[in-house]
């Protein structure tokens, strides 16, 4: 159960999707990021900043944002969740480009803290081909997914075990992004 009333039925409305019906005000601008980061046109393919979504959260330790991702990705990713599992499980093994790991080990430095990310980590992600915007994007949606990690875990929200709980919201995701899909406030939310 989650730490305050959300008016909602938690497992109809899980992990981060309980608060957002809860404060609809909040909730606009916070789908709004994710769809520029994570969906928008780039030049990272979308299931590659999923990737990195994905992987910081697994890092933050966060069930519902690691999974939901992890799927998100896993939908728009060649090989699945075999490379999401892969590069989560190992980073230095995984089967992906070189610009993509380097990418991630800046993801992995900011999860920690920005002060992490050295000089050292962006020139090896510049010398495998990354540009300003994709560095700059992975450093935004790392430190993005660190606030989304602790807004989902510091309110107690439920999250459904299982890959298969995530697809149909994969496919909502892929089919109509994030800021279509924000909830609206329950009608038996508290106002306060």
């Amino acid at each position: 159960m989650a730490h305050i009333d959300l008016g909602i039925d938690e497992k109809q409305f899980p992990g981060i999707s309980g608060p957002m019906r809860y404060r609809p005000e909040t909730a606009k601008p916070l789908n709004e990021l994710a769809e520029v980061l994570l969906r928008a046109p780039h030049t990272l393919p979308a299931g590659e900043r999923e990737l990195i979504a994905a992987y910081v959260s697994g890092r933050n330790e966060c069930n519902f944002c690691c999974a939901s991702h992890s799927a998100f990705a896993a939908a728009q990713l060649d090989d699945g969740m075999t490379l999401v599992d892969q590069v989560r499980a190992d980073l230095d093994s995984a089967p992906i480009s070189a610009k993509l790991r380097a990418l991630l080990r800046i993801a992995g430095a900011v999860q920690i803290s920005g002060r992490n990310v050295t000089p050292e980590l962006v020139a090896d992600a510049r010398a495998q081909g990354a540009t300003d915007l994709e560095i700059h994007d992975t450093v935004l949606i790392a430190a993005a997914f660190c606030m989304y990690n602790r807004y989902v875990d510091g309110l107690g929200t439920f999250a459904p075990e299982g890959p298969d709980a995530y697809s149909e919201t994969a496919r909502r995701i892929i089919d109509v992004g994030y800021g279509s899909s924000a909830p609206l406030r329950s009608t038996t939310a508290p106002t306060g």
